[in-house]
């Protein structure tokens, strides 16, 4: 096959299980790419052999990511270079991006190949909100340093969607159910492969299913959107005034807790000075 491809960075999406989802044009990019970038050329050599073709690799990966990017960069002004991770879309919770960026910036043409992503993936198999979503990757895998993790996004109005390992899968969702509330939640694993599930439930049902049979293999947990807050109390009010009086005369200190609470400022007001005399 003739190479026909102009020189720079081609970003490869490739199966995230079933290799049929390998689409025409990324194997026909991979068929006729000078070198192809992998995170474990054992993994691409199988891909490769799926579609009877052999091209030079090499591995790009977290540990030699800055020390190999120099050379496919220039490589890349008279090569074409394929960028490809063990699964799904490169760039996604992986170092890839940094490799665009440097292709840019030294003037090469970058062209994605989208295709499979398991994040998306598993999002349009859960039945849970897709119009607005944010992406987390992998939390920290320590206790203290995932609660932080976790409060940061937890007022956050999106459906979450998070990668997780197996043996970690229950603490996960026992964490997540903890710092966000028993939201309704999916894990779905086996994506796009014969035995494909997404289980459905709370946080804490969840947890509790995985704690004693924990999965194999990578999963993806999608949690809920947070409810609507409930309407705050006079106590809530009255809490919030009194603290903000501290700071703030009576009309600021209204209009402070009105923004805050969504109750009405002349209300407060009145009952800001009720809390002064």
């Amino acid at each position: 096959m003739e190479n026909t491809l102009a020189p720079g960075l081609y970003i490869v999406a490739t199966p995230i299980g079933n290799l049929g989802d390998l689409s025409p044009r990324a194997s026909m990019i991979l068929s006729q790419a000078d070198v192809v970038a992998v995170e474990d050329s054992r993994v691409t050599a199988g891909l490769l052999r799926h579609i009877g073709v052999k091209r030079p690799m090499q591995p790009y990966h977290d540990h030699n990511a800055d020390a190999v990017r120099p050379g496919l960069i220039a490589r890349m002004g008279s090569e074409a270079v394929a960028l490809v991770s063990d699964a799904g879309t490169p760039l996604i919770s992986d170092p890839g991006y940094k490799l665009v960026r440097d292709a840019r910036a030294a003037g090469h043409t970058v062209v994605t190949i989208p295709g499979p992503c398991a994040a998306i993936a598993a999002l349009t198999l859960a039945g849970l909100p897709t119009d607005r979503f944010f992406f987390l990757g992998f939390l920290p895998s320590k206790a203290h340093a995932r609660a932080e993790a976790i409060a940061e996004v937890a007022a956050i109005k999106a459906t979450l969607i998070l990668y997780e390992s197996g043996p970690r899968l229950a603490a996960c969702l026992a964490a997540l159910a903890e710092g966000l509330g028993d939201r309704e939640a999916g894990v779905a694993r086996e994506i796009t492969k014969k035995f494909e599930e997404c289980v459905t439930g709370t946080l804490a049902t969840l947890a509790a299913r995985y704690a004693e049979a924990p999965p194999k293999g990578e999963i993806v947990i999608i949690v809920g959107p947070p409810g609507e807050a409930p309407p705050a109390t006079e106590e809530d009010a009255d809490t919030a005034l009194a603290e903000a009086l501290t700071r703030l005369p009576a009309s600021k200190a209204a209009g402070e807790v009105a923004k805050k609470l969504g109750l009405d400022r002349k209300a407060l007001y009145a009952r800001a000075m009720e809390l002064k005399g």
